[in-house]
């Protein structure tokens, strides 16, 4: 409502996200089911059976012969640049001679169908000289094997801070990676243009990387390469960088035969061939009083990339930046040790590193609550930053304003937390085989690019003379309904229905130098993209019915699909046909910056983030302690969304998040064997969590009357990436089960994921 009453039409409502209903019946398209061109051809890729060597010999002749094979190519055949990395150097799309990881490509084939393709692959001979992988994080560690130098964060002295301290802990924690595991696996398909130039139509978060990269290996210009995104069947990140080689793949083909041609990995050549959330070893060593105050700490994150260093070096700064989580951190030392491993190099994934530094925020507090035999609530509390004196992070942000505090507060109050603590430690007193746990935990998370220049937007909106509207800006539609809020902006800016509004697929010969729909950003950039190119639509109606109908621009009004001009009421169809025949136009660009952000790399020190976005959740879990086996009984959440622009949408990121990081932190466990080839790689060997894993009561709130103190659209907050480390509670109150067994007299070393074996090693542990 406005302070006059009047309804806004648009945001603040909770619209079904504009696909759904294609989405349930399959009439939603994505790439693969688009249909197939005459004489289209059908991509595969053969990669590396060893982890580490030379390839002597590459025999590729019964791989040409093969049944229905059309042309086979190599890193010789790649016409421009052969390297792809997406920031540094490192990421050939071929192998040329050096291999540095199972799976890596060296070859690949096109042939009339994806089968005859597939089963062409497996033809080839290639002999190796071995040389020695390092696999193990532990030993690259050891090793100071990086693919990109250390980088140090640091406030105070915190040396001389923990020497001083009345207590200290030391200790490391192991978090595992993850797959991302989206619905849709990586596809593109590339179209040659008679002016030499190519189409491609790919599954990505980032149509413009695409485009650069295609143009880079065929040695073309961007602008006879033309990317289109509709939709993605999930990304999660694993489609911010990774998803280009397979369009380069199919672009070279295209150049080759002048062929329509696809390339669509199937799910085991997805998971061995495309990078993970990085794995941590998280080391910490911590100084406190006897509140459980923090009085100094110094970190060592270490991440394993694998064998490039792809958005690595951005990763574990992030984990750096999160390391703190909710907590201040009066004196700080963040080391982070960018790891090479010979494995399919890392990536972007939901939270791009957060989620492994707030981990290990969590893990101090709950040693520290132990070692006092405090509730580790209790010590979250006292540790929180305040607006007062304790507001300065260890990278030296000023944090101004934040709700994190009154989070916890209601959190603590609405889910009943001290009485259920109470009747916790009744059940567990009573039960020697079924063991209960609770945790509280809140989350805050920086919302920007940490590379300045990606957080930029543009927009174009056009409108027609029966009052539709078209939109199109630089985000992808992913599943997260970013097409449906940027519908809602623009609907509540000239107040007509959504119905009239049109978002399309995401194209670089719409909007140019877009930035990937990742951290967080994509309703805040584009969104405000959108709202800036409607706004000067606007005010050019504004200004031309003020001269038409001598009527002052303050006395002209959008409302309810109308617009009234002084005493005359217009449909807004009216107004734009007018306005057509008056030679106005009706087309605009928008474009966003976000303000007030920097970073410097030198000093360590600046405002890597435009504001900050908050939640907390509190977690309750029964774990078997005869079979490892753990039950997630309810989860209460309460997420600070600013003025959501689509409540049902934000709810549904929140819920779906929690249950991401709930498969990270407990189910989804990435294996490899003693020679670097991944075992999981596939659904039968890697879990992601089922509709039985929910938990079995499962409240989600939005922070009510919390509007964004910065401008934002609308003053709203990112809803994308956060929610994900809300699950750290599940992991928490699971490690605050075990802890129950023998009294609170061992404290439990728990890793992530915390699967049954884990769970299992970690009761059998110094008991």
């Amino acid at each position: 409502m406005t302070k006059t009453g009047e309804v806004i039409i648009g945001a603040g409502q909770s619209l079904i996200h504009e696909s759904a209903a294609k989405h349930v019946t399959g009439e939603a398209t994505y790439i693969d089911d688009q249909p197939t061109y005459h004489g289209q051809l059908f991509a595969c890729v053969g990669g590396s059976t060893i982890a580490h060597g030379e390839i002597t010999t590459l025999n590729l002749e019964a791989v040409r012969s093969a049944l229905g094979v059309v042309d086979v190519i190599t890193a010789q055949s790649v016409p421009g640049k052969l390297d792809i990395g997406p920031v540094f150097p490192g990421d050939p799309l071929f192998s040329e001679g050096l291999v540095e990881y199972w799976g890596q490509p060296i070859f690949a084939v096109a042939a009339i169908s994806h089968e005859l393709a597939k089963k062409a692959v497996q033809l080839a001979k290639i002999d190796y000289k071995p040389l020695e992988p390092v696999l193990d994080l532990n030993e690259a560690i050891n090793q100071e094997f990086y693919v990109r130098p250390p980088h140090r964060m640091q406030r105070g002295n915190a040396e001389q801070a923990i020497d001083n301290s009345v207590h200290r802990i030391q200790s490391t924690l192991l978090v595992g990676g993850q797959e991302h595991f989206y619905l849709e696996g990586q596809a593109s398909t590339v179209v040659p243009q008679e002016d030499g130039g190519m189409l491609v139509y790919t599954s990505t978060q980032n149509p413009t990387e695409t485009q650069k990269l295609v143009s880079d290996v065929l040695n073309l210009p961007m602008s006879k390469v033309d990317v289109v995104t509709r939709r993605m069947g999930g990304g999660f990140g694993g489609k911010e960088t990774q998803a280009a080689p397979w369009s380069c793949v199919a672009a070279i083909f295209a150049n080759r035969t002048r062929k329509v041609v696809a390339c669509r990995l199937s799910r085991r050549d997805d998971m061995v061939m495309t990078g993970k959330r990085h794995n941590f070893i998280n080391q910490y060593d911590v100084g406190f009083d006897d509140d459980g105050m923090i009085s100094g700490i110094h970190y060592t994150l270490a991440g394993q990339c694998g064998y490039s260093p792809d958005l690595s070096d951005a990763i574990v700064d992030r984990a750096m930046f999160h390391c703190d989580n909710a907590y201040y951190l009066p004196h700080a030392t963040v080391d982070g040790l960018r790891c090479k491993t010979h494995t399919v190099s890392n990536t972007a994934f939901r939270g791009f590193g957060g989620p492994q530094g707030v981990i290990a925020a969590e893990a101090v507090i709950d040693e520290i609550a132990f070692k006092l035999k405090k509730d580790p609530l209790e010590v979250r509390k006292r540790n929180l930053y305040n607006t007062i004196d304790r507001n300065i992070t260890h990278y030296h942000q000023k944090i101004d304003s934040f709700s994190i505090s009154a989070i916890v507060d209601q959190l603590e109050k609405e889910s009943d937390y001290w009485s259920r603590r109470k009747g916790i430690q009744e059940f567990n007193a009573q039960s020697p085989i079924l063991k209960k746990g609770l945790a509280l935990t809140p989350v805050k998370f920086g919302i920007s690019f940490t590379v300045s220049h990606l957080n930029q937007a543009g927009a174009l909106i056009h409108l027609y003379t029966d009052g539709s509207i078209q939109v199109n800006h630089g985000g992808t539609e992913m599943g997260q309904g970013l097409m449906t809020k940027v519908a809602q902006i623009v609907a509540s800016q000239f107040q007509v229905s959504t119905d009239s509004i049109i978002v399309t697929a995401t194209r670089t010969d719409k909007v140019p130098n877009t930035s990937p729909t990742a951290a967080s950003s994509g309703t805040d950039l584009n969104g405000m993209a959108a709202l800036n190119a409607a706004r000067v639509l606007k005010q050019r109606l504004i200004d031309f019915l003020s001269e038409k109908y001598n009527t002052p621009a303050e006395h002209i009004r959008f409302r309810n699909g109308n617009v009234k001009v002084a005493d005359q009421t217009l449909s807004f169809a009216q107004v734009t046909n007018e306005a057509w025949l008056a030679r106005v136009s009706l087309s605009s660009t928008g474009f966003y910056k976000t303000p007030k952000i920097h970073y410097d790399r030198e000093t360590a020190s600046g405002n890597p983030f435009y504001y900050f976005a908050n939640g907390a959740s509190v977690s309750e879990v029964v774990v078997d302690t005869l079979t490892g086996e753990y039950k997630l009984l309810r989860t209460d959440i309460i997420h600070d969304v600013g003025n959501s622009i689509n409540p049902a949408l934000d709810i549904g990121q929140i819920e779906g998040g929690f249950i991401q990081g709930l498969g990270w932190l407990t189910c989804e466990e990435l294996k490899w064997n003693d020679e670097g080839r991944l075992l999981t790689d596939g659904p039968a060997t890697y879990k992601i969590p089922a509709i039985s894993d929910t938990p079995e009561i499962f409240n989600v709130s939005l922070l009510q009357n919390s509007p964004n103190s910065e401008a934002t659209v609308f003053r709203s907050k990112a809803v994308g990436e956060p929610p994900l480390m809300l699950a750290i509670s599940a992991w928490c109150g699971i490690r605050d089960a075990i802890a129950s067994i023998d009294g609170r007299t061992t404290f439990p070393q728990l890793n992530a994921p915390a699967t049954p074996e884990e769970i299992l090693k970690t009761i059998h542990c110094d008991r």
